[in-house]
């Protein structure tokens, strides 16, 4: 890589995490902000670059997070201030229904480039992944005229009604937050880890395809719609043949097959989009979170029939493609490219599985490694019953951010460990954080065995 760094690439601990002045910022947040507004690492950021956050008490911490798959540039990548500083000179807003602008034409031009197939394509922009989701559901109704939904086990959406009615998952998602939209049907999911189908891929879409056809008919879905890694749900990679059986049944059927990219897009599995590994050819695909170095903006991109299909007026937003968003996707798009970074999450992959793995083989409660790039996760479980051990994940982040690494937790048990690190982590720090897990699971998972001997 070519990369250079505004911050020192390294980790540092100056005071126990949280510090003082995090624990003083706890304070006054707790007398503004929501109490249930949650944040999974106690710390507060005051700078950050590349592979590291540095927080107000000047710890320098390994970002192994990126916000949740977002800062797949690095949180400060220079090209893209550059780009939002230049843009916000010039205009911050006038909403693309009443004067457009250039760079949503941009941003666009390169979506439709990039998505899977050579089909003719076309683009909307919007504002957050869960408002992605919703207009991809609203452009298949009104293109197949038909009412019902298909989402998946394990399947995170998002948190506006229609996307939670989609996600599977009750607490925190869900719980007391409905009635949800109607019309949205659960069909089992390809877990190879936890699926009596294993690594059959086409075996357990076919469970799932007899299954929406005894209880909905095929001529009555508008959509299926997948994350092609779950995120939310346990960073899933589905069996091979699972995606792309669904796919052919959903053409067959006249049925809209949709991809959620929003977390697994944009060069995080060692390809543009996870949908590429199998060769699948989604109607529609939805994306954020990595799409704009940090800025919010979302899209749609799909078949140029099934868009074009929608009336005047029927898609947009007021601050959809928001205009310095736009300059910062182009930027991070074309940075991307650039640097590469679907080669670099392999690259991180060949760094980190091989020893996730040796791992694994040591310590009996890491029931699964799992991933493609860099979206790797770790499946926590009791050794005995491989039931989910989610003490034991929360015991391991909370160690680790101990020792200066952030770690998110996933899954519907709540027992998988992910990791999501920026794509420019420079290779010793990345070393150094898989070091810190490393001796976190060894203490937290075995330490209680030495004990009891």
């Amino acid at each position: 890589m070519t990369i250079s760094y505004r911050l020192p690439q390294q980790r540092t601990l100056s005071t126990a995490v949280p510090g003082p002045r995090s624990t003083d910022l706890a304070a006054r947040r707790s007398a503004a902000v929501a109490a249930r507004v949650g944040s999974s690492a106690p710390v507060y950021a005051a700078d950050a670059d590349g592979g590291v956050i540095v927080d107000v008490d000047g710890n320098s911490l390994i970002d192994l997070g990126s916000g949740i798959a977002v800062t797949t540039v690095g949180a400060s990548n220079a090209q893209v201030a550059d780009a939002v500083a230049a843009q916000a000179a010039r205009f911050t807003h006038t909403c693309f229904m009443v004067t457009p602008y250039e760079g949503y034409i941009e941003v666009a031009e390169r979506l439709n480039r990039l998505t899977p197939g050579d089909h003719e394509k076309r683009t909307v922009l919007f504002n957050s992944g869960a408002e992605a989701v919703e207009n991809a559901i609203k452009v298949a109704r009104l293109a197949t005229g038909r009412d019902a939904v298909v989402a998946f086990d394990h399947a995170y959406h998002g948190r506006t009604n229609l996307t939670m009615a989609l996600t599977a998952k009750s607490m925190p998602y869900k719980h007391r937050f409905g009635p949800f939209a109607p019309e949205v049907y659960r069909m089992p999911m390809s877990y190879p880890y936890r699926d009596d189908l294993g690594t059959d891929g086409v075996a357990a879409a076919k469970r799932a395809i007899t299954t929406m056809d005894k209880q909905i008919g095929g001529d009555e879905i508008a959509a299926i719609i997948i994350e092609p890694i779950q995120g939310e749900g346990g960073f899933i990679v589905p069996a091979p043949g699972f995606l792309t059986t669904l796919a052919e049944w959903a053409r067959e059927n006249g049925i809209v097959f949709i991809a959620d990219e929003v977390q697994s897009g944009f060069a995080r599995t060692g390809s543009w989009f996870a949908s590429d590994h199998e060769g699948l050819v989604p109607d529609i695909v939805t994306t954020a979170k990595g799409i704009a170095g940090g800025m919010p903006l979302s899209a749609i991109t799909g078949r140029a029939e099934l868009l074009d299909a929608v009336h005047a007026g029927g898609l947009g937003g007021t601050y959809g493609g928001n205009p310095v968003a736009c300059a910062a996707a182009v930027a991070a798009i074309d940075y991307m490219a650039a640097e590469d970074l679907p080669g670099r999450a392999a690259h991180i992959a060949e760094i980190a599985v091989p020893r996730l793995k040796a791992l694994a083989e040591q310590i009996p409660a890491i029931g699964d490694v799992r991933g493609r790039g860099a979206m790797l996760a770790i499946e926590l479980v009791d050794p005995q019953t491989g039931a989910p051990d989610a003490a034991l994940t929360k015991a391991v982040t909370t160690a680790a951010l101990a020792e200066g690494v952030i770690l998110l937790s996933c899954g519907t048990f709540g027992n998988v460990i992910r990791l999501l690190p920026p794509l420019v982590i420079p290779d010793e720090l990345l070393l150094d954080g898989l070091s810190v897990l490393e001796s976190a699971l060894r203490t937290a998972a075995l330490a209680p065995a030495v004990t009891a001997s």
